[in-house]
């Protein structure tokens, strides 16, 4: 049995170009042929940049078909200490995408000592989306959305992609997946340049439940089952998932608002 670390040794600051080198199977991504089965899919999840850092939540609902496949799914994942990614399409490959880009940092930052830049972790992820093109081609889409602190700039910043893994970046605040276009609405409407870290989980709680509202894949804040979004918040101190708790304060007070005819 061949050693797979026989010959030439690869230290890349890569992970994906070590497996390349040495496990080129593990990254064989096959199109499926014939007619695609339902799988599982993430949708709404948001962004928006505040005084402090950046904010990002998605709901927690996995279609299948017309069909709830899993109400409390998690589309928000740290990248690493100052980074987030959230994600929509197709779950099962972009929770691996995610897996594999969480990985990717971290293996650099042991290769190089230092942790990559933001829009070096940006520009990666972006290669990683590129790489799932041929089963994007096979409905099994997935589209990121990452944000961060930059340590450089000092600020928050939010980067969006298409499905061949262009990227943009967004100045304020983006939403994608299905409801998307709503939450982007209702960021348009309460984002606001001096908003703190509170107001901003408190905007985003709303943009997800202005979503759900129009949108059918993309679930609202359950008060009964207990099931809220995912929300986030990245900093100068780091990554932190805001407590279920809070997100429940949250998610009450914007009914109550609603019911009263506030917004």
């Amino acid at each position: 049995m061949r050693n797979p670390f026989e010959g030439p040794k690869l230290f890349s600051p890569s992970f994906v170009d070590a497996l390349r080198a040495y496990a080129p199977d593990l990254l064989e991504a096959r199109a499926a042929g014939g007619t695609m089965p339902e799988v599982p899919h993430g949708t709404t999840v948001a962004a928006i940049r505040y005084a402090d850092g950046v904010a990002m939540g998605g709901d927690r609902r996995a279609t299948e078909g017309m069909n709830i496949a899993q109400r409390d799914i998690e589309k928000v994942f740290p990248a690493d200490d100052f980074s987030a990614v959230a994600i929509a399409g197709a779950a099962g490959p972009a929770i691996e995408m995610v897996r594999l880009f969480q990985t990717e940092l971290e293996h650099y930052e042991k290769i190089e000592g230092s942790p990559l830049s933001l829009e070096g972790k940006a520009n990666k992820l972006g290669q990683m989306v590129r790489g799932n093109l041929p089963l994007a081609m096979q409905g099994l889409v997935v589209l990121p959305l990452f944000c961060g602190y930059d340590t450089r700039r000092q600020a928050g910043r939010i980067f969006r992609y298409d499905v061949t893994g262009g990227r943009w970046e967004d100045a304020d605040y983006h939403a994608t997946g299905s409801g998307g276009k709503d939450a982007r609405g209702s960021l348009k409407k309460r984002w606001r340049s001096d908003m703190d870290g509170a107001a901003a989980v408190d905007v985003l709680v709303e943009a997800l439940y202005d979503a759900a509202d129009e949108d059918a894949a993309t679930g609202g804040p359950d008060l009964i089952r207990g099931i809220f979004p995912v929300v986030a918040t990245v900093t100068a101190d780091g990554y932190r998932r805001i407590p279920d708790d809070e997100l429940r304060k949250a998610a009450e007070r914007l009914v109550a608002a609603r019911a009263q005819g506030e917004g």
